[in-house]
């Protein structure tokens, strides 16, 4: 299982796939690399390098649930991309991921080939906040993983036309099922980072996004997005002109990436850093 030392100590799993331009996968809030299944066997071309955050998927947890922060996870970042060697990266942000590309472009831009958005932006709305903050460092009630694929489908509003075998994946990389029910696949305490960074008066994003100018970008959003609106976009593409920008039918927060809409805008993107 490869894994690399971060500079405090925790040893945190990533996997390299493919050869061509490194992009960088990073996943959302509660996620790991698992997330980019759908869509690794379609970017050709790509070296596909996906980290678990701290405290995520395979890697270790933090003593201080305080360093589960936003620029922490981004030297984390940096740090893999050091121990790989490498100078530069594309990024292929999902939520959580794409708020950290966002900092990266604004602290270490020189790193970086270019930016891939999916279902986030410089503005996050209340409701999918509220969404998030009701269900993060809970286990489910459900008691099986067959049972959680069977109501996911009803309970993820805004999804159409998703076949059961995806929710069956989704739930395997969610859940770990035990004799007393359902286990969540992350440190619990991550609720308590951001529970207390919600605390802060929430930070204007439209700067960091602006860092951004320069590099090859791409946004894909959710028809039904309740994080990233439909506004917010507008006004990304008004910043930005030359940015690739698909809206995929049919999802929510947050699209697989594998949908046609999606595999276009990131085949687009990618031929810009060719």
């Amino acid at each position: 299982m490869p894994t690399f030392t971060t500079s405090d100590g925790l040893n945190l799993h990533y996997t390299d796939e493919g050869t061509g331009l490194p992009v960088l996968a990073l996943a959302g809030l509660t996620r790991s690399g698992k997330d980019f299944d759908y869509v690794a066997p379609h970017l050709k071309g790509a070296r596909l390098i996906r980290l678990d955050y701290r405290g995520r998927g395979q890697s270790d947890w933090a003593d201080d649930w305080a360093t589960y922060s936003i620029p922490i996870e981004g030297r984390d970042a940096v740090e893999l991309l050091i121990h790989l060697g490498l100078d530069k990266a594309a990024v292929l942000g999902t939520s959580r991921g794409g708020l950290i590309a966002m900092v990266l472009a604004a602290t270490v831009k020189d790193r970086l080939l270019g930016v891939a958005l999916n279902d986030i932006g410089p503005v996050l709305e209340t409701s999918g906040l509220d969404v998030i903050r009701d269900y993060l460092g809970k286990n489910p009630t459900w008691k099986t993983l067959k049972e959680a694929a069977a109501k996911r489908a009803a309970a993820m509003t805004g999804f159409a036309n998703v076949p059961p075998d995806r929710w069956q994946a989704e739930v395997e990389k969610l859940y770990t099922e035990t004799p007393s029910g359902l286990q969540i696949t992350y440190d619990p305490k991550l609720r308590d980072a951001v529970l207390a960074a919600g605390e802060q008066p929430a930070p204007d994003l439209w700067p960091l996004f602006d860092m951004m100018a320069g590099l090859p970008l791409a946004c894909i959003r959710g028809t039904n997005s309740d994080l990233l609106s439909a506004d917010t976009v507008c006004e990304m593409q008004k910043r930005r002109p030359d940015m690739v920008s698909a809206t995929v039918p049919g999802r929510a927060h947050i699209p697989f990436l594998d949908e046609p809409e999606a595999l276009d805008a990131l085949h687009q993107w990618l031929e810009a850093m060719q």
